[in-house]
């Protein structure tokens, strides 16, 4: 998306450009009054406005719309699913222990409100998948594990096979949560088709408004114990008016990013993937020999830091990024590359560009030409040489 100014966005994985789509949801929401609780003509119109933007969410997923918690965004749905407070088929099933993949977004890190001796980290390959063959014997030691896993990493980019996954969470009897905020949109998140049990998904990375999320149930998988009480919105599950503005536009925004076709998303990551190489050959692409998103890419050079980068890039006209946009504020190593063993010198230079449906192709003609002069600039001054 190029601004007025001139400027080319590739960092769509930190947040996408609002959707007109959106943007017209979100104007229609906030001209109606009225509490979608309430029983008058006003409150009811607000409540249909509301019910329309779940079935377009439960849509992007394959869900059923009453199994759709609106929160307020994936931060929230991640700690309202990572609870020991579960009922299975309407019995009282709590969880033992909480297993989370290495590369998890810090929001599942975190654990949710397991406390911490309770929470056990999974490790991954070189490759950035998880280790299937160590999820079964991991996955032993408790009666009703919950394991938390995503479907697509946020910085990245590698996608995780949750099918296989689910298969072996759910012969140990264990409930299955996946993270798909980054691959809703961009890759199928049937949720059936995968067989999670919940899943978290976000509006303002489909390019909806920020501010607001969801958690999908699947089956007879119900939450016992709601994160926010005090109130009986989202059917018990999340106490507090909603944020009608916000869902209706990111209702909009899901219905769009089912229509997407990234197949020339995909074709363009390829090619900028190809001048990188073609300017610097020994540049690194993290998870490039695995499954990844078809926007995503996640690259260094040795020798060079991420920071002085997105710094000469910015300076250029072009906005990516040097990971998650959660620690973005703080240039530190990324805990998703030393869980895949990366040299740590290697992963401070990792610089994150993430593409989206209205990325052109002159934009990525723009990066590679920029990326021509950054990349040889910053190589002279590490040789020291003067540039």
């Amino acid at each position: 998306m190029k601004s007025v100014t001139g400027r080319a966005y590739f960092d769509w994985n930190a947040t996408a450009p609002l959707r007109e789509e959106a943007r017209a949801a979100m104007t229609g929401a906030l001209a109606l009054t009225g509490n979608a609780s309430s029983v008058h003509a006003e409150g009811r119109a607000v409540h249909r406005l509301m019910e329309e933007a779940r079935e377009r969410v439960a849509h992007l997923v394959g869900a059923d719309p009453k199994n759709v918690t609106f929160t307020s965004g994936a931060t929230e749905a991640n700690m309202l699913a990572l609870t020991p407070a579960f009922e299975v088929a309407g019995r009282k099933e709590p969880r033992d222990r909480l297993f989370v993949s290495a590369i998890e977004h810090p929001s599942v890190r975190a654990g949710g409100r397991f406390p911490t001796k309770s929470v056990e980290t999974l490790p991954v390959t070189s490759g950035g998948v998880l280790h299937l063959n160590a999820l079964p014997l991991a996955l032993k030691k408790v009666a009703r594990p919950l394991v938390s896993v995503m479907l697509a990493n946020n910085e990245t980019g590698v996608v995780q096979p949750i099918a296989q996954i689910a298969e072996i969470v759910h012969a140990a009897s264990g409930v299955l949560h996946v993270d798909a905020v980054q691959a809703a949109g961009k890759i199928d998140c049937d949720i059936a088709r995968h067989g999670a049990d919940l899943m978290s998904i976000s509006s303002h990375k489909l390019g909806g408004p920020q501010g607001a999320g969801a958690l999908v149930r699947r089956g007879d998988v119900h939450i016992a114990e709601p994160l926010i009480k005090g109130g009986r919105q989202e059917r018990g599950q999340r106490a507090g008016t909603e944020n009608v503005a916000a869902i209706a536009g990111f209702g909009a925004a899901a219905t769009a990013a089912k229509l997407t076709d990234t197949r020339r998303t995909a074709a363009l990551r390829d090619r900028l993937e190809q001048g990188i190489k073609g300017a610097t050959p020994q540049a690194v692409i993290f998870g490039d020999r695995v499954t990844r998103l078809p926007n995503t890419t996640l690259f260094a050079i040795p020798g060079v830091k991420a920071e002085i980068a997105i710094i000469a890039f910015d300076l250029n006209g072009i906005a990516v990024s040097s990971g998650s946009a959660c620690s973005s504020g703080k240039v530190q190593p990324s805990e998703v590359l030393a869980a895949m063993g990366v040299d740590a010198a290697l992963a401070r230079g990792a610089i994150r560009v993430s593409l989206g449906h209205s990325t052109t192709d002159a934009e990525v003609d723009r990066f590679v030409e920029t990326w021509n002069i950054v990349a040889r600039s910053l190589l002279k001054e590490r040789s020291g040489v003067a540039a």
